[in-house]
């Protein structure tokens, strides 16, 4: 995409926030993005943040409305999620996917027994023809999470893999059943040309003073809240946008993002992820791995910032979450930050 005057200029390096307590917006998609608020949240106020989560992968699971990156993040964020599986609850118990199993019912999208009272939940707010936006901030406070969670758009987008071997498979059909193993030939965000803001996400970009692009798939996670028509516009006109690079030394951290990059043409590293947001971004706050890359990245005219950006544990989340406040000139909350 091409990159508005060679890159994004409109954060002033050292310039002071617009307030003492600027509105940080977060784009996010599921696993990553849920470790970046998770260090987020302990050094911004809760009550300045805003997410506008994917729903690009949401779909229906023994006639159940699945969110799996709304959920990831709500799970982490109340300090229900399971780190090391890295979704679903902590403590789940299989007694109900055991039974799917023995009535015949496929189970390869595992369903935990609390984690299914979530999607009992949601499907029959859905069904009262409640809005999943209004479902989504219906879970948030009885979640307690402190933050507002947003869905990008009301209306049913799909992602969908069409492979080079002629299949055309559901987003979580390719990662979970078929583990990523088939070759991509590209990807669709399918009804994104019906699909409108969901109530609320225009003005949360709007009314940001800081949006941050999280380190998640480029492609599946932030490419389809992107495409929502109006939002990409929205973000170039934000007045400072800054991204995590989800790639470190040509790897993803976590999941496909290095073949979907490439089914894109885009290179996948630090430098392909600037020029993929160029016209969006100011700065993009990499891996120091990848120090060679930073006058690849500076030359788009996206400003580099150098830091580990491995989240390996609580302490490392924030330590990222507080230099990307950083790059932007904020300043942590030095309660939150020493608490």
């Amino acid at each position: 995409m091409s990159a508005r005057g060679g890159g994004r200029q409109t954060g002033v390096p050292g310039a002071p926030p617009p307030s003492g307590r600027p509105r940080v917006l977060v784009l996010a998609g599921g696993v990553g993005a849920a470790r970046f608020l998770a260090g987020l949240v302990a050094v911004a106020p809760a009550a300045q943040l805003t997410v506008i989560g994917n729903t690009g992968d949401d779909f229906k699971v023994h006639g159940l409305h699945i969110s799996p990156d709304l959920d990831t993040v709500s799970y982490s964020l109340a300090g229900l999620g399971d780190w090391e599986r890295g979704w679903g609850l902590r403590g789940e118990t299989w007694g109900a996917a055991e039974q799917f199993r023995r009535l015949g019912d496929d189970t390869w999208f595992q369903l935990g027994d609390r984690d299914l009272a979530t999607h009992v939940w949601r499907t029959e707010q859905l069904r009262r023809g409640r809005p999943l936006s209004e479902v989504t901030r219906r879970l948030a406070e009885r979640l307690g999470l402190g933050i507002t969670l947003l869905p990008m758009t009301d209306q049913s987008v799909v992602t969908r893999v069409l492979t080079t071997d002629g299949q055309d498979l559901h987003i979580q059909e390719y990662l979970v059943r078929d583990r990523c193993q088939p070759e991509i030939k590209r990807i669709e965000y399918r009804g994104i040309e019906r699909a409108q803001p969901a109530p609320g996400v225009r003005e949360a970009i709007r009314s940001a003073d800081l949006v941050v692009i999280a380190p998640s798939n480029p492609v599946i996670s932030i490419g389809p809240i992107l495409a929502v028509p109006g939002l990409r516009q929205e973000l170039m006109a934000a007045p400072q946008v800054i991204a995590v690079s989800p790639i470190v030394a040509g790897q993803a951290v976590r999941g496909p993002a290095v073949p979907m990059l490439q089914s894109l043409g885009v290179v996948p590293s630090a430098a392909g992820v600037a020029a993929l947001y160029a016209d969006l971004i100011s700065d993009l706050v990499m891996d120091q791995r990848d120090q060679e890359l930073a006058s690849e990245v500076a030359a788009q005219g996206v400003r580099p910032h150098l830091c580990d950006t491995l989240m390996v544990d609580q302490a490392a989340r924030e330590r990222l979450a507080a230099a990307v406040l950083a790059a932007a000139s904020v300043r942590p909350v030095p309660s939150l930050e020493s608490a």
